[in-house]
């Protein structure tokens, strides 16, 4: 595989950087493509639910998304050391009911030589919100 830049070790500068590249993918809500940043043998936490693999990942992301309207994330740096990245998110959402919620919590990474993220272990809390709490808005692209 080739190196996933920037790889470890990370300065502030990069750590960012790496936080920025993730919530971008994430945004775009494509499950492939969010996919190709971890090692192919990648290990997750995401709340109760245990993945490894990227095939994994990729069904987990095409579940969530078809849950998740009009997702629409955004990730900060926490903490970096090494190899490692800590960041704080929000992200916003409705249901097919039309009931937004905003999700909040930390994720921890750990990322291989080549700047895979090789395990991410999230912590995440959901709130049922009006829309006029809505935080992140964005105009939809056709």
């Amino acid at each position: 595989m080739n190196p996933r830049p920037p790889v470890p070790p990370f300065t502030e500068e990069t750590a960012r950087q790496k936080v920025q590249a993730a919530e971008d993918a994430w945004n775009t809500r494509d499950p492939e493509r969010v996919a190709l940043a971890y090692t192919e043998d990648t290990e997750w936490r995401n709340r109760a639910e245990f993945l490894k693999g990227r095939a994994q990942v990729v069904e987990f992301l095409r579940r969530k998304w078809n849950r998740e309207l009009d997702y629409r994330l955004k990730k900060t740096l926490w903490a970096f050391t090494g190899n490692r990245i800590a960041v704080r998110f929000e992200y916003e959402y409705h249901d097919d009911s039309g009931q937004w919620y905003r999700a909040h919590g930390n994720e921890n990474w750990e990322f291989d030589e080549l700047g895979y993220m090789k395990f991410r272990y999230a912590s995440i809390n959901d709130q049922p919100i009006k829309e006029s709490e809505r935080k992140f808005r964005w105009e939809r692209k056709s």
